[in-house]
């Protein structure tokens, strides 16, 4: 049969040139150690590696090599042409929130390799949406998954297993099977989130992890670092922290989604009256932010597209949190 010359052929070449960190040329069972140490477990992970991170455990020449080699087996041309970056963009996959109006909003849904932010005061749904994706991530492609696993971060004691078994037989999932496909850590402090995202790379090739979750993103960096003088250590370390997040997604092709807190705004007059907490640091690496309020009709929440690189911003949609999960408002409820 011929083949479709419209057809990109980026993906399956990208799969298929994944190597075991032992393979790489110069890495030994010693060198293998030290990096595993350090996180690097795969070779995707060494391939987005920091080189002046690695020279903490190698010498700067062994380090370059490394990650150099790293990068020449998943990514063969440094430079593409627009159209060629086209049709390595036809990789990127969403994942349905479950709410048709939601979806629409993100433009299908939430996509892979980027991260999305959802931010909004106490019980806005923050952590229900994360809930309903850790599901919808297993779901088959038809119905708007990734057949994949989550990993999911909680920051504030936020998640509840009950939850997603709760979602998961609504959708018709075995709610223990679906668990199982959930990978779990509580971060106690910053430094202590900052480990389990530096050492994930492993739980997402052995679970074949396509959504990460960081519930919330802000809390710890924010009880921890307090005062104008220790701003700057704080965005710099949540600087890394994010673009930590960012690599992985990138590497396996998974979604990367966080929530975030509000401050107030005290001179905004005709804008929201809250905004979200983390500087520019994180307002420049969100590919996504979406705003979340309550609306006067109970469990009922309102999404607002804040910030997108190709969706129309200033756009809203409500949706409900039920015992089914996240669903959307019918016309007649919104009257």
């Amino acid at each position: 049969m011929a083949e479709n010359p419209e057809e990109p052929e980026v993906e399956e070449e990208y799969i298929s040139r994944y190597k075991s960190v032992e393979d790489l040329p110069g890495v030994g069972p010693a060198t293998a150690e030290k990096l595993k140490k350090l996180g690097y477990t795969t070779v995707e992970a060494l391939a987005t590696a920091s080189i002046k991170e690695l020279t903490q455990v190698l010498g700067e020449k062994t380090a370059n090599a490394i990650v150099t080699e790293a990068r020449k087996q998943l990514i063969s041309v440094p430079f593409m042409r627009a159209d060629e970056y086209l049709k390595f963009r036809s990789t990127v996959e969403r994942i349905t929130t479950g709410c048709r109006g939601l979806d629409m909003l993100l433009g299908g849904g939430v996509e892979t390799q980027a991260i999305t932010e959802f931010y909004g005061e106490f019980g806005t749904g923050k952590s229900q949406i994360c809930h309903q994706l850790c599901v919808n991530v297993q779901l088959p492609r038809e119905r708007g998954g990734l057949e994949g696993g989550a990993l999911y971060i909680d920051t504030e004691h936020t998640f509840r297993p009950e939850r997603i078994a709760q979602i998961a037989k609504n959708l018709n999932l075995d709610p223990k099977k679906a668990l199982s496909r959930v990978i779990y850590a509580e971060a106690l402090t910053s430094d202590h989130q900052m480990y389990l995202l530096d050492h994930a790379a492993s739980q997402m090739s052995e679970h074949n992890i396509r959504l990460i979750i960081v519930d919330s993103l802000i809390a710890h960096f924010r009880s921890e670092f307090i005062g104008r003088e220790m701003l700057a250590e704080r965005q710099q370390k949540l600087e890394r922290h994010l673009h930590k997040l960012m690599k992985l997604a990138r590497a396996y092709n998974a979604a990367a989604v966080v929530t975030n807190q509000v401050m107030a705004k005290p001179d905004a007059f005709f804008t929201d009256a809250v905004g979200p907490t983390g500087g520019h640091i994180l307002a420049h690496i969100s590919h996504t932010r979406i705003f979340l309020r309550k609306s006067p009709t109970p469990h009922v929440r309102i999404a607002k597209l804040v910030v997108s690189p190709s969706l129309p911003e200033g756009s809203e949609c409500p949706f409900k949190i039920t015992e089914k999960g996240i669903e959307d408002v019918e016309v007649r409820e919104r009257k």
